[in-house]
């Protein structure tokens, strides 16, 4: 029996990767931040075939990552897999007003994570053997002005997960997962168009990359071929395309 942790468990995305998993027999542990959002995930789950135990955390509260991750290697006892999902894309012109809510969202999308990828990579190079995965966003390929507060924290977590994955090469896979715009609630205000990701292909798409122990995967993968020419557009065409550059 696979045993799975996802981190962020109440996310529309990982509901539907957690959903999967049961339905291949999983032993799943899921953390959310929301008890009630994370007994629906959980019952789900269960239905498709599952075993599943769970736990409410504050992600934000760093000082209590370890001890978390802890908590659920000892409910596992063995991870084969494990999906961090969480994250919050906030309101970008108020990181540009305030220092306060630019933090926030660094502390959610970066330094959180980070404070979880400390124990499991620890974990995970003690079994000498897992998975591993962590959503980012194509935000961290170029600072945009409509999200790059965010775009900067996912950028910075790209770069600390390259080192993390040579790091437990050849043993563990790590999975950067760069992903477009997806059809959530935390889009709820944003007008939706043909790019947008609907979340039940996305987290199969997670399922599959971490599978197939891809390094960094683009989800949809469409977004493979679109990237390289939003990064690599010199700055003053960029500048002049409002469509790439605009709010």
């Amino acid at each position: 029996m696979e045993r799975v942790l996802i981190l962020g468990a109440t996310s529309s995305i990982a509901a539907e990767v957690a959903a999967l998993h049961g339905q291949r027999g999983a032993r799943l542990h899921l953390v959310g931040r929301n008890a009630e959002k994370l007994a629906r995930v959980a019952e789900r789950a269960t239905a498709a075939g599952g075993t599943v135990t769970t736990e409410v955390a504050d992600f934000d509260d760093l000082s209590g990552a370890e001890a978390l991750i802890d908590r659920a290697w000892t409910a596992l006892t063995t991870v084969h897999q494990v999906l961090i999902a969480h994250g919050e894309l906030g309101d970008q012109l108020a990181t540009e007003k305030e220092f306060a809510a630019a933090e926030a969202i660094l502390r959610t999308n970066f330094l959180s994570v980070v404070a979880l990828l400390v124990p499991i990579a620890n974990h995970l190079e003690r079994q000498g053997t897992g998975r591993l995965g962590v959503i980012t966003s194509v935000a961290g390929d170029r600072g945009r002005p409509r999200n790059y507060t965010y775009g900067a924290a996912k950028g910075a977590l790209g770069i600390y997960l390259q080192g993390v994955r040579t790091r437990l090469y050849p043993n563990v896979s790590v999975t950067t997962l760069k992903l477009g715009p997806v059809d959530t609630p935390m889009t709820k205000d944003h007008s939706k168009h043909a790019l947008f990701g609907k979340p039940a292909k996305v987290a199969a798409d997670i399922v599959t990359a971490m599978d197939q122990k891809v390094p960094e995967a683009y989800v949809p993968r469409f977004w493979q071929a679109i990237m390289p020419v939003v990064k690599h557009t010199p700055e003053a065409l960029f500048q002049k395309l409002g469509f790439l550059s605009g709010r």
